[in-house]
């Protein structure tokens, strides 16, 4: 067993959540082990650590509804060691442990290979609320909105002071 760092949400009606010291059972299952080298602040996390929200399904939970690192240990072809990798989805942080540890061990099917061009902290500055804005955005896109057709087809975004909305705007902006 081996023990490293971990954020652990707060559980219902306990104290919040923690930065604490775990052992590697709590990592859960997955065929991926990842050395986690950045995550992203969501508004799950906040509601996870505060306890404010009822987002955890099971506790002990370590928030962090994604993750960007180095494969340490896969059990399948599918990586090798050293690989870069991004996990993002999939119940991160809510069903399954989550990216706000040393550690994660993930299903290999979650995981994405770093596109070229791209690190592990500046895909995590884009994050789970960049991903989501593009997909809106590629949403739009597919339903007809093209590039100078503002004109013709306004687009609102609600909500646009959040993660989502303030990188959907910036997106839909450029």
């Amino acid at each position: 067993m081996t023990t490293l760092r971990a954020v652990l949400a707060a559980e219902p009606d306990g104290p919040p959540g923690r930065l604490t010291e775990i052992d590697s059972s709590l990592l859960g299952d997955g065929d991926v082990t990842v050395r986690v080298r950045w995550s992203s602040l969501n508004y799950k996390d906040g509601l996870a650590v505060t306890g404010k929200g009822r987002v955890v399904r099971s506790f002990p939970m370590i928030c962090g509804v994604d993750l960007a690192g180095t494969v340490e240990a896969c059990q399948t072809d599918a990586f090798a060691l050293g690989d870069e990798v991004i996990v993002t989805g999939f119940g991160l942080g809510e069903d399954h442990p989550g990216g706000f540890a040393d550690l994660a061990r993930v299903h290999s099917e979650w995981c994405v290979p770093m596109p070229a061009g791209l690190d592990s902290r500046r895909a995590m500055a884009i994050g789970t609320a960049g991903l989501t804005s593009m997909l809106c955005v590629m949403a739009l896109e597919a339903h007809g909105l093209t590039p100078g057709a503002s004109a013709e087809m306004p687009v609102v975004v609600t909500g646009a002071a959040g993660g989502v909305g303030s990188v959907a705007v910036a997106i839909l902006a450029g």
